[in-house]
């Protein structure tokens, strides 16, 4: 029997192991410039900026850095948002017993309340004296009279509605180059000049006074009461006054003394002070 052939034997084939996986490494964010340097940096540094953070690097200086800008300040709100914690489990609540099983606490006996020492009755009298002077001081205190008004009719009283309206759409009047000099007060002054603008009605200057301005004629010189204003000096001015209709003004040349009798006779007769003493 022929020898059999030696079959050569294949050495066992390596088995490749498998590498462990390198966990990638954790990119380090870039450090948020501060507004400061923001406002500084030219275009070079947004635009690195910008394509750091991710954002759009296209348009003008000032649309960069205001993206740049935006991206701060929401990076910084979102690091300094609370972090929320997690709810707690929930304890198991104890059973309680039956009422039955419970035993029952005793009472303390409680202590006798202690008797609180009465305070003696206050005194009708006080009381009564005290409404007596409330009283008093009530009848003390002056109470409010309006001041006279006068007797018009309805046309008078329509007058001086509008000149009271046109007193209020009048406006201010002043001299010539009142605004150049110091020394040229509020007083109205006609210009003169020969050359003045003012003077010849120069459609770009103001107005001048005239008799356009003026109220209604039957009611100039009126008190805007509708009193017409009688100046006193002495009680015996006072002698055939109309009080639906006039009023006294007192000079302001009388003293304390002679006023006081002026105001008093005035009172008696019915008549408006339209300048009374202030007393305290």
């Amino acid at each position: 029997m022929a020898d059999e052939e030696e079959t050569p034997t294949e050495p066992p084939k390596k088995v490749k192991k498998a590498m462990p996986e390198v966990p990638p490494e954790a990119k380090e964010e870039p450090a948020l410039p501060t507004a400061q340097e923001i406002r500084a940096a030219k275009k070079a540094e947004l635009v690195a900026w910008g394509e750091s953070f991710g954002l759009s690097t296209e348009g003008r200086v000032d649309d960069l850095r205001k993206r740049v800008a935006e991206y701060v300040l929401e990076h910084k709100k979102v690091a300094a948002a609370p972090v929320t914690e997690a709810p707690k489990a929930e304890e198991p609540v104890p059973k309680v017993a039956p009422a039955e099983k419970r035993p029952v606490a005793k009472k303390a006996p409680a202590k006798p309340a202690k008797e609180e020492p009465k305070k003696p009755a206050k005194k009708p009298e006080k009381k009564a004296e005290k409404e007596a002077e409330e009283e008093a001081e009530g009848e003390a205190e002056e109470e409010y009279v309006p001041n006279l008004k006068p007797k018009l009719d309805p046309k008078t009283l329509r007058l001086l509605s509008l000149r009271a309206a046109k007193s209020a759409a009048r406006p201010a009047f002043h001299r010539q180059e009142w605004f150049r000099y110091k020394r040229f007060g509020d007083e109205w002054r006609k210009p003169q000049g020969g050359q003045s603008k003012l003077r010849r009605h120069f459609g770009y200057r103001w107005n001048l006074p005239s008799v356009g301005y003026r109220g209604p004629r039957s009611v100039r010189g009126l008190h805007p009461s509708g009193f017409l204003e009688v100046l006193v000096h002495n009680e015996r001015e006072l002698e055939g006054l109309d009080p639906a209709k006039q009023a006294v003004r007192i000079a302001h040349g009388v003293g304390s003394r002679k006023r006081e009798l002026i105001e008093k006779a005035c009172d008696d007769k019915g008549l408006r002070v339209l300048n009374r003493m202030v007393t305290e």
